[in-house]
């Protein structure tokens, strides 16, 4: 009986893995033949009053290399703190907080930088959008610094102490360097995970058909304007909006298979 049992729901299970597998193959199939229709490389070389692309694409990544210039060292230097200093109940209350923020909707974070950035500075920006990535970069920077250092024998923090070097040296000297593969990877699809929201930018950046990179105003993001583009009546603001996915899940896609990539290497 209990036989019998098993095999049904292992039947269920790659059943449901199939299902799954179909709905991904049949987005991926429609944005691919859908984006390349509309594809061509004048995208890259005009902006959006043009019929382009430019100003967010470039935006998008000046937006995202922000966030991951703010959120990188803070993440990884909370991961470190946690794994290698800290102890008892505020370490307990780090590592349970950045599981909190990790399944947080990003659109309360856009929210919350709306209420505490945005509406005292009178304007989105792009800071404020930084911002908002940012803070959705630095759980999953913690979560994987901590999960990669913990990885690394203790026995090589013992012999680097016992060679006379001091903790902060073994750890930037040994620990970090023996985790390094495994942090990348999850700064990598850290990344990957924040340029492509929409729903914070929606209330901190907003976006700008026209080129600039003074982040003190509303700044070009293609995420949400794709979400513009989808919405309006012409059929080629449509057809830049697959343009625009196409571009954006490439980028992502080659982002993910980096990480693989590097992971793979190591084993």
């Amino acid at each position: 009986m209990r036989l019998f049992i098993n095999k049904i729901f292992l039947a269920l299970s790659v059943l449901s893995a199939f299902i799954g597998l179909a709905f991904l193959a049949w987005i991926l199939i429609t944005l691919f033949l859908k984006g390349l229709s509309s594809f061509h490389f004048n995208l890259f070389l005009n902006d959006l009053v043009e019929g382009g692309l430019r100003n967010l694409i470039v935006g998008q990544l000046i937006l995202a290399g922000l966030a991951s210039v703010i959120g990188i060292p803070i993440g990884m230097t909370a991961g470190i703190y946690i794994q290698e200093y800290g102890r008892g109940k505020y370490a307990s209350f780090i590592r349970d907080l950045s599981d909190v923020m990790m399944s947080a909707p990003s659109i309360v974070i856009g929210a919350f930088v709306y209420a505490m950035i945005v509406v005292p500075m009178g304007g989105t920006s792009g800071y404020a959008g930084a911002i908002a990535l940012a803070i959705m970069m630095i759980p999953v920077v913690i979560n994987t610094t901590d999960s990669m250092l913990s990885l690394v024998p203790r026995e090589l923090r013992e012999a680097g102490i016992a060679l006379g070097a001091s903790k902060y040296k073994v750890i930037i000297d040994i620990v970090i360097k023996a985790a390094k593969v495994g942090i990348m990877t999850g700064i990598l699809l850290a990344f990957a995970r924040i340029v492509g929201e929409t729903a914070p930018l929606l209330f901190t950046s907003e976006t700008s058909n026209y080129f600039t990179l003074n982040l003190a105003e509303s700044f070009p993001s293609l995420t949400v304007s794709i979400y513009d583009l989808a919405n309006e009546p012409e059929e080629s603001s449509r057809d830049l909006a697959w343009a625009a996915s196409f571009i954006l899940t490439v980028l992502v896609l080659i982002i993910n298979l980096t990480g693989r990539f590097i992971t793979r290497n190591k084993k």
